[in-house]
């Protein structure tokens, strides 16, 4: 057990030692209750020092945990709260609090989709109760984007329980590249988002490469429960390092990339790198800027690139430029008739 467990579960216990006016409590009463309960949460002897719950006492007594405990002696020798009603319990939320943890739930709220959400559900609700208790209801401040009409949605919590649990999944899929729905079994590894879609990452099989599958793709979804999942140490920072999106093109290295960033988009280059790797070359006098970026070339970097329009070129390497350009080409085309 953690440290700072140990210490809450001591604080606990000293408060409701003190909380009891049936009976007088020494120091050595209050050491013998904290190693009790220590023992009850643990399962083994956990011997409290007197020194430890000294400073247990000090800290209740301060402000630096917020308790501000009232705990005095009488006689030189008994432990009791000089406020019969105090308890560590019932210590009123600061405004800083309120507003800590009314994010807190604004946040944890938009994960309705996992089983994690139903685990913490009933302890949100009495949040929310303590917080509209002291509070006036207000908007929350911080918003993340969310698409609750996106398709897939719902196997969100079937692939976190499949992939938790070690379970193959039997996946009906349909690209969208492929006329007709495939079934196949797949082994998922994680869960990850990328621009507002989730996607499934793992493998069919052991020896074919691992791959994503967009949860808006997936038609139906079942178990075999006989096909062990394979045993694989998968390493999603490593896997993702020299990326960006979610599409990992098997057997390219990364390559340098070589961009030009007009004056206007520059500030958000800067302060938004594009990839971990963006290195600042050069500060043109007009306000743009030239960046290298160290990625493996896939259709997020191309989707991203064209998306800063007429604010970006890529200088190099040169068959990536060909490709921007004949996509360009083609969209001005089509402006044209």
């Amino acid at each position: 057990m953690s440290q700072n467990k140990n210490a809450l579960i001591r604080y606990k216990t000293i408060d409701k030692c003190l909380q009891n006016k049936y009976r007088t409590w020494t120091l050595d009463d209050l050491i013998a209750a904290c190693s009790d309960a220590l023992f009850e949460y643990e399962g083994r002897e956990n011997a409290v020092s007197k020194r430890t719950v000294q400073m247990d006492i000090q800290l209740m007594r301060s402000e630096k945990l917020g308790y501000n405990a009232p705990i005095v002696v009488y006689d030189k020798k008994y432990y009791t709260y000089e406020d019969e009603e105090f308890t560590i319990t019932n210590i009123p939320l600061t405004e800083t609090d309120i507003n800590v943890l009314t994010e807190t739930v604004s946040m944890l709220k938009q994960f309705k989709d996992f089983s994690l959400f139903n685990d913490v559900s009933d302890i949100l609700q009495r949040l929310e109760d303590k917080i509209y208790a002291e509070k006036s209801q207000t908007q929350p401040v911080i918003y993340l984007d969310k698409n609750e009409k996106l398709k897939g949605l719902p196997f969100l919590e079937e692939i976190y329980q499949a992939i938790i649990k070690k379970t193959v999944l039997v996946i009906t899929y349909k690209s969208f590249k492929s006329q007709e729905e495939t079934v196949f079994h797949f082994h998922g590894f994680i869960l990850k988002e990328f621009n507002n879609r989730w996607f499934l990452i793992g493998r069919r099989k052991k020896n074919q490469p691992i791959t994503n599958l967009a949860l808006d793709r997936i038609i139906a979804i079942d178990y075999d429960f006989n096909m062990p999942h394979l045993e694989e140490n998968f390493n999603a920072d490593l896997y993702y390092k020299n990326v960006v999106g979610v599409t990992v093109n098997t057997g390219l290295r990364p390559h340098r990339f070589e961009l030009w960033i007009d004056a206007i988009n520059a500030p958000y280059v800067l302060t938004k790198p594009l990839h971990n790797s963006q290195r600042l070359i050069k500060q043109n006098e007009d306000g743009s800027i030239i960046i290298h970026l160290f990625v493996i070339p896939n259709y997020e970097l191309a989707r991203i690139f064209l998306g800063f329009g007429s604010g970006l070129e890529v200088i190099r390497p040169d068959y990536f430029r060909n490709q921007m350009k004949s996509v360009i080409q083609k969209s001005l085309a089509r402006y044209a008739e």
